[in-house]
C-alpha cells in the first residue's frame, strides 16, 4: 500500500469535498462497510457486502450481475475518489482497501446521513448491530421528543 505523504495525512477536507463524497449512496455504503475494520478488506468482499445492502439481501444471495456492477463502479470510480481525498488507502496490487486518516473528518457527517437509510433493511440492521453507542436509539428518542 502506498504510504500517505505528510501533505495527504494533514489535509483538511473542504465542505464541498465532504458533501461530494457523501452525495453518492454507493460511496456511503462503502464507508459504512469499512467502519470499525482494523485490517484491509478485499474489494471483492466489500462489493459483496455493499451489493447485499443495495438489494436488501444477504451477501451470499446477491446476483452475479448486481455484484459485478458494485465491484466495477467501486474499482473504477468510488474507491479512487475516496483515495484521492485521503479517506481510504487503496492497495491496487492486493485489491484491498482500508480507512485512512481523513475518514475522521468525514465520520461525523456520515453519522448524520445514516438517518436517511432505509429503516427496515439489512443495511440498517447491520449498522445498528455495529453501533454499540446506541446512536439510532438516541435519534429515535430525540425525534419522538420533538413530536410531542
Amino acid at each position: 500500500m502506498e504510504a500517505l505523504t505528510s501533505s495527504q495525512g494533514d489535509r483538511q477536507l473542504s465542505a464541498d469535498t465532504i458533501l461530494e463524497l457523501l452525495a453518492n449512496r454507493r460511496r456511503r455504503y462503502l464507508l459504512y462497510a469499512l467502519r470499525g475494520r482494523e485490517d484491509p478488506i478485499e474489494l471483492s468482499k466489500l462489493a459483496e457486502e455493499v451489493a447485499g445492502w443495495e438489494h436488501d439481501v444477504p451477501p451470499e444471495e446477491v446476483a452475479k450481475n448486481e455484484y459485478k456492477s458494485v465491484y466495477v463502479s467501486s474499482v473504477q470510480c468510488h474507491v479512487p475518489k475516496l483515495a484521492d481525498a485521503g479517506v481510504v488507502d487503496h492497495d491496487e496490487d492486493n485489491h484491498t482497501v482500508i480507512l485512512a486518516d481523513a475518514f475522521d473528518q468525514l465520520e461525523p457527517y456520515l453519522r448524520v446521513v445514516i438517518r436517511d437509510e432505509p429503516e427496515n433493511s439489512t443495511l440498517r440492521a447491520a449498522l445498528e448491530e455495529e453501533s454499540g453507542d446506541g446512536f439510532f436509539r438516541q435519534i429515535k428518542e430525540n425525534v419522538a421528543r420533538l413530536k410531542h
